[in-house]
């Protein structure tokens, strides 16, 4: 009798245990999703997302504007001077602001050496000028001829525009009015020193009287000039 009961209450034993493992488990599982869903969830702070702000151009410093545009001290002026040759009058005219002002009687080159027409500008002036011969058949052999010998074809002074074709003076005044020059065109020598004085001074390169005086008394020293403002000259 106690062997029959002993038998039926060992399978008892057995499932209250195995009921006692489960329900152990099952309350550790159930806390464990109390407390989970009983603690408060973790929030990531947003990233902020950075405001777009306008790139703005950078502002030149405020003389860039003034050094790109060109200065008006170096732009070059033009001079208030024109000169035109009449080939066929043989004369010689010079027109301050439009106006005519000086009318010269010049020679011309001849009808085998004739002079050259066209338009440049006078950009030099020579006082006291030195006379090499240019590289053209008639001078081949003609010796050069320094400043103020009595033989220099080129006189007192020279404007040169277009070399060896130059306005000069001459040591033949005699053949002011005719065409006898190989190209040149030829002034009195007291007519050619007052133009380009007035060249001169027009066109930004003034000299006083004292250097004046020199080159006239010193007349073997070479002076050239260069002029800031070129005059025009037409030859026609």
């Amino acid at each position: 009798m106690k062997l029959h009961r002993m038998k039926y209450r060992a399978p008892l034993l057995m499932g209250a245990l195995v009921l006692g493992a489960c329900t152990v488990s099952d309350t550790k599982s159930a806390d464990t999703m109390a407390s989970a869903s009983a603690a408060p969830a973790t929030v990531q702070p947003a990233t902020p997302t950075p405001a777009t702000t306008p790139v703005q151009p950078a502002t030149p410093p405020a003389d860039s504007a003034s050094s790109s545009a060109p200065s008006s001290a170096s732009s070059s002026a033009s001079s208030p001077l024109r000169v035109e040759v009449d080939l066929k009058a043989r004369k010689l005219y010079l027109y301050e602001n439009g106006q005519r002002v000086e009318t010269h009687r010049v020679a011309i080159g001849s009808e085998k050496w004739p002079t050259q027409t066209g338009e440049w500008t006078i950009k030099q002036v020579i006082f006291n000028p030195e006379w090499i011969p240019p590289d053209e058949t008639w001078a081949e052999e003609r010796q050069p001829k320094k400043s103020g010998a009595p033989d220099n074809p080129l006189g007192r002074a020279q404007l040169v525009y277009d070399p060896p074709r130059t306005i000069h003076g001459t040591n033949q005044p005699s053949s002011i009015g005719t065409n006898v020059s190989h190209g040149s065109i030829r002034m009195n020598n007291a007519e050619i020193v007052a133009l380009a004085k007035r060249i001169m001074t027009a066109s930004g390169a003034p000299k006083d009287d004292a250097w004046y005086a020199k080159a006239a008394t010193q007349r073997t020293e070479k002076q050239v000039v260069d002029l800031p403002h070129p005059v025009p000259i037409k030859v026609y």
